[in-house]
């Protein structure tokens, strides 16, 4: 089967939306599929187009055969509304244009966001190759722009969510990385036969990295004899990262303790700016680091922090991170209440507090500080539990099975009459067994 897929973040950015498109598409090339991912040129998240791919409108390359095309984008930091805005429809644009005339007819498009747009792309390049389309929803935009305050105009907002509520209808499918959408697509007219639940999970193969040393990494650091809290990720006004501030601020006199953040984002520069302000002996800025590095810091940290702002919408996500965390054998504290944090409770992997409440986080801190037996035990079933129910293999051969049925609803797996449906796949029948498919799908 030739699958087209639309996400304007890939490798080498190392954002969630850029690893999760990259390791499904990598996954169905060895499924046997033909994988064409249509992306911008990597930018994310300063804005500024990397080495190597400058001055140009236009790339075609192939990477672990996959065919990548990447088209013209007007390249603009991780914050400020406007210039992202022309970031988003300066790629939409271009993605359209340029993936009609070079992309190869595919079977079935699909478009993942973030960002919104690139649904809008997918879906018309299926009508133009007049193929099904498939909306992979990752966040539920623009009602979270509005909640944190972004899109407040009422007359920009009506017609974006007028937008989504008609990409949803017009497609085959609608693929939730969180359970907590189903509610969602659901007010929006939705029937249930039409959403397919795929969560995030963890490419083993990454777990498997050498990465650095982590003593010499905090040797390098001053990160020695220390217990590591690690924020590692973006630093975005969704992430409530002054509560982490705060909290260091009150365990600032407890000197073996330092909070680690690697990452960069809108909100990267005020964080430094407020903790220098504070005076916070024990706070570490790293900024952004390839992803290849990351291994070292997850191997480096005692404790993992996933936050969120406490605001409605964050109830119905799952971060990623959770599962890179989990599948590193980090405990994780979590102060996202809703599906995110039932995940990390079912998982044993952590602890669930209330959002951007430092006491709360600082209590945690000092409590698994205290309880080496019980970190060690949390790292352990974490792990474990990402690897039996979260492998990014299986779900992404998950993905392609649903993609091969609705390109052909007439014929089973790969198109062979008589083969698996996937109404078997999604009943969970061939979960962890849908990778020794046929690899000529």
């Amino acid at each position: 089967m030739r699958i087209a897929i639309v996400c304007q973040y890939f490798p080498p950015e190392s954002n969630a939306p850029a690893v999760r498109t990259f390791e499904h598409a990598r996954e169905w090339v060895r499924l046997g599929h033909r994988v064409t991912v249509i992306t911008g040129f990597p930018n994310h998240p300063n804005g500024v187009i990397h080495p190597g791919y400058r001055g140009e409108w236009l790339r075609r390359e192939s990477v672990d055969g996959i065919e990548v095309i990447r088209t013209w984008l007007y390249a603009a930091a991780n914050k400020g509304f406007f210039k992202r805005v022309l970031n988003f429809l300066s790629f939409f644009v271009s993605s359209v244009v340029l993936g009609r005339i070079y992309a190869p007819r595919p079977d079935v498009v699909i478009g993942t966001s973030p960002q919104f747009f690139t649904a809008v792309s997918a879906y018309l390049l299926s009508r133009m190759f007049r193929v099904p389309f498939i909306f992979e929803l990752r966040d539920i935009w623009p009602e979270s722009a509005a909640e944190l305050g972004v899109l407040r105009n009422c007359l920009v907002l009506a017609p974006l969510i007028a937008l989504q509520r008609f990409l949803y209808r017009s497609a085959a499918r609608v693929v939730i990385v969180s359970e907590g959408f189903r509610t969602h697509l659901h007010e929006a007219g939705i029937p249930d036969d039409r959403i397919v639940y795929v969560p995030n999970g963890i490419d083993p193969s990454f777990l498997e990295q050498p990465g650095d040393d982590p003593v010499v990494l905090r040797e390098r650091h001053g990160l020695a004899g220390k217990f590591v809290v690690s924020y590692l990720g973006t630093h975005g006004m969704a992430h409530a990262l002054d509560t982490l501030l705060d909290a260091a601020d009150l365990l600032k006199d407890e000197s073996d303790i330092r909070f680690l953040f690697v990452g960069d984002g809108a909100e990267r520069e005020n964080l430094v700016r407020r903790a220098a302000a504070m005076a916070l002996p024990n706070v570490v800025f790293l900024g952004q680091q390839p992803r290849s590095v990351m291994v070292g810091f997850y191997r480096a940290s005692d404790v993992c922090i996933v936050p969120l702002r406490d605001l409605p919408m964050f109830r119905k996500v799952l971060p990623s991170k959770i599962f890179e965390i989990l599948g590193f054998g980090v405990p994780i504290i979590c102060s996202v209440p809703g599906e995110a944090g039932a995940l990390v409770e079912r998982s044993g992997g952590g602890v669930v507090i209330p959002p951007e409440d430092p006491r709360a986080l600082a209590s945690a801190i000092r409590e698994l500080r205290a309880s080496p037996e019980r970190l060690e035990a949390m790292g352990r079933t974490g792990r474990e539990f990402v690897l039996r129910e979260h492998l990014r293999p299986e779900l992404a051969a998950r993905i392609a099975e649903m993609a091969c049925a609705v390109a052909h609803p007439d014929h089973g797996v790969g198109g062979t009459p008589g083969g698996t449906t996937y109404r078997e796949i999604e009943d969970g029948a061939l979960v962890g067994a849908a990778a020794d498919q046929s690899a000529g799908s």
